[in-house]
């Protein structure tokens, strides 16, 4: 056997450290204890509650029949009260993480990408079980799914196995240990749980995210709505903004120039953002103004 030398030993409290900061960091502070609170913290980060609620037609909180617009058609968000005859309210743990990790419905059915697996995958067995945990607690509602209106070929579930084939990356996040606490949580927020790319990278004909733009703004953004560049770029990206200002939009719905914003981005704030810690969304922005800047001017 072979003997540790110091190099080993030194690794390996790095990776104990590091797995301990994991276990302490990555859910909401005081919530760790209770998957309940965790998870009503999740939902309101995973912004659930804005994607599936129909605000527009008074509908009730988390039972879907929000419309979603994509370029081929409608998507309508689902119910996932714990109705147990048109929410999730009889779904295992096993086909809540199926559906969470692998874009797979409890009759075995492909996901459409409109709902974020594709992030989701991302997320921890615990947090995923949490958001569920809490999901069981709110108030069943009875209301049917809508089927997507989209147009041929897209509106056929098959072409999605080769869709998952080119695009998506199944597998759970991982922390980077040569980065510190606040990145990591940083990253895993953004790249899991509040899916930041989905919605402010452009998209390909396909409907697949173009990984050499990531995060640089789509022009045509869910609902048809433009989804600025959020990249440190000083021209056409968020460059000169501080980490101050970046954490007041999320809190607030206001930029540095006293603006706010509207549509989809407002919603996802009151009714996300706006509810998370200071600590994450500080995190959040430590993240942003990591990535590497791309000059990527939306009109």
């Amino acid at each position: 056997m072979r003997r540790k030398t110091r190099r080993d030993k030194r690794y390996e409290a790095v990776w104990l450290a590091l797995a301990l900061w994991t276990v302490v960091h990555l859910s909401p502070a005081g919530a760790a204890e209770d998957p309940v609170a965790r998870g009503k913290y999740l939902v309101r980060a995973g912004l659930c509650i804005a994607c599936h609620t129909d605000y527009k037609n008074k509908g009730a909180e988390l039972a879907g029949g929000y419309a979603i617009e994509v370029p081929f058609g409608k998507i309508y968000s689902t119910n996932i009260t714990p109705d147990p005859e048109t929410g999730i309210g009889g779904w295992s743990d096993e086909e809540f993480l199926r559906a969470m990790r692998e874009g797979i419905g409890r009759r075995g059915q492909h996901l459409f990408p409109a709902f974020p697996y594709t992030a989701f995958t991302r997320m921890s067995d615990e947090d995923i079980l949490a958001l569920k945990a809490y999901l069981s607690t709110v108030k069943p509602v009875r209301r049917e799914n809508r089927e997507p209106e989209l147009t041929v070929p897209f509106n056929w579930r098959f072409l999605l196995a080769g869709w998952k084939w080119r695009y998506f990356n199944e597998g759970a996040w991982t922390p980077n240990p040569r980065r510190p606490a606040q990145w990591n949580r940083g990253a895993y927020l953004v790249q899991a749980v509040t899916h930041c790319a989905e919605c402010h990278t452009p998209r390909d004909w396909a409907g697949g995210l173009k990984p050499e733009l990531l995060m640089a703004g789509a022009a045509d953004g869910p609902e048809g709505e433009t989804a600025p560049n959020i990249t440190p770029h000083e021209k056409t990206g968020v460059g000169d903004w501080s980490v101050e200002d970046m954490v007041e939009l999320l809190k607030s719905s206001y930029k540095p120039d006293g603006d706010n914003v509207q549509g989809l981005m407002e919603r996802v704030v009151i009714h996300g953002y706006e509810h998370m810690t200071d600590e994450d969304l500080t995190a959040i922005a430590v993240y942003l103004r990591s990535l590497p800047p791309i000059d990527n001017r939306i009109e």
